[in-house]
């Protein structure tokens, strides 16, 4: 029985589980303190600039207005939608 609970407790106490993404190697933090109680260092933060914001935005915004555009010809084509022509030549 004691066995069980010290693997269980070394395993909640690991500081870090190496995670293979991709080609590179990516850390999960599990525990936050160390098992004399001292706290743990902040992570290391992985940069999230303009760059790569825009390479994901762009291709969905891209598409995104394919679709509606493509939606609301078909709106249109059976009669569902039509948008009336008002002049307002007051």
């Amino acid at each position: 029985m004691a066995a069980v609970s010290v693997s269980v407790v070394r395993r909640f106490v690991s500081l870090s589980v190496p995670r293979l993404v991709g080609s590179q190697q990516q850390q999960h933090r599990t525990a936050v303190s160390t098992t004399s109680g001292a706290i743990l260092p902040k992570p290391k933060k992985t940069a999230f600039g303009p760059l790569r914001i825009l390479m994901v935005v762009a291709p969905f915004l891209y598409v995104g207005t394919l679709i509606s555009k493509n939606f609301a010809a078909l709106l249109e084509e059976h009669d569902i939608f039509v948008p009336e022509d008002d002049d307002d030549d007051d």
